[in-house]
């Protein structure tokens, strides 16, 4: 009997292969890519960018920004995964990500991070400016190369961690033509000490993901109780007059004087029920409180700024 020829492939049934690998493909590199915090990341961007313009009319640079530093971000959250490809097959929130799951090889991701934040530093050097660059190159570093090994050294991470999670918007500030005064302090300052209960929430929620990853984030293990709560209340208590700084640099005015006031006050009862008894129901309550707050003081902030300009 002579040897059965091999049946032909069908085009067809060989493109219907290929799709499905290629959508699998786009949908792990969205979630290298984490889309809904660069959203978050642009919001402040751009708030700082029209707080900080010199003239009453948006430039093209905003939307030059905004797509360079996107760029970075996305290489950071790439370098980030990376970095935390075994801790995050530890996790079981996180162990089904594409790079502890074998789906995405680890040297194709590294490079994919890299090469974002190069060109999206070197996108920002040509069309906005140079000190926008630079912040967001460093940025990048104090994200990626700092905040991110330091989550298996020290709880004290969360301090390191907090410093390039509030320059966003001292980034818009300077894609703006502004300089580091008193108003890109003010909005550093208040998303420096945002961070803290935010963060503490969601630590308490995955902490024993986070003690079996050997990650030492607060409160990874049998922390005493009440202490993480007691942590929130204290940042959440300092950020009320902290808020305040924009109105006193003249960026705002008496509208979201009192729309700050409100949402830290807010805050700080998340965060003080939170403290009184440490729940899973009380710690997503304050997570979701300050997700809320964040949003709504920012564009209260551009709103009332805008109408102060205006009015001169």
């Amino acid at each position: 009997m002579s040897a059965m020829s091999p049946l032909p492939v069908c085009p067809d049934v060989a493109k219907s292969a290929v799709f499905p690998r290629s959508l699998n493909r786009l949908a792990d590199y969205k979630e290298i890519v984490k889309p809904r915090i660069s959203l978050m990341v642009l919001l402040t961007v751009s708030c700082g960018y029209v707080l900080g313009m010199e003239s009453p009319a948006v430039s093209i640079s905003l939307l030059h920004a905004c797509l360079g530093i996107a760029v970075v971000a996305v290489g950071s959250s790439a370098v980030n995964q990376w970095i935390e490809r075994e801790t995050d097959g530890r996790m079981r929130r996180t162990m089904n990500r594409p790079l502890p799951a074998g789906r995405l090889a680890p040297s194709e991701v590294l490079l994919f991070g890299i090469t974002a934040a190069v060109l999206g530093c070197t996108y920002l050097t040509v069309m906005v400016n140079v000190e926008t660059a630079v912040m967001t190159g460093l940025t990048f570093v104090m994200y990626a190369c700092l905040y991110t090994p330091l989550k298996r050294v020290t709880s004290l991470c969360t301090i390191v961690g907090a410093v390039p999670g509030a320059l966003p918007p001292v980034l818009g500030w300077l894609a703006a033509g502004g300089h580091f005064d008193e108003g890109a302090f003010a909005l550093f300052a208040v998303l420096f000490l945002w961070q803290f209960p935010h963060f503490f929430a969601i630590a308490w929620l995955y902490r024993d993901d986070y003690c079996q990853a050997g990650l030492r984030m607060l409160p990874a293990g049998k922390s005493l109780p009440h202490v993480t709560g007691l942590l929130a209340v204290v940042y959440a208590l300092g950020l009320i007059p902290v808020s305040l700084l924009p109105s006193q640099c003249g960026l705002a005015g008496g509208t979201y004087t009192i729309v700050a006031i409100g949402l830290g006050t807010a805050y700080l009862i998340a965060s003080m029920l939170f403290a009184w008894q440490e729940t899973r129901t009380s710690a997503r309550r304050l997570l979701w409180t300050s997700l809320v707050y964040l949003p709504v003081l920012l564009l209260t902030l551009v709103w009332d700024h805008q109408r102060l300009l205006d009015r001169f």
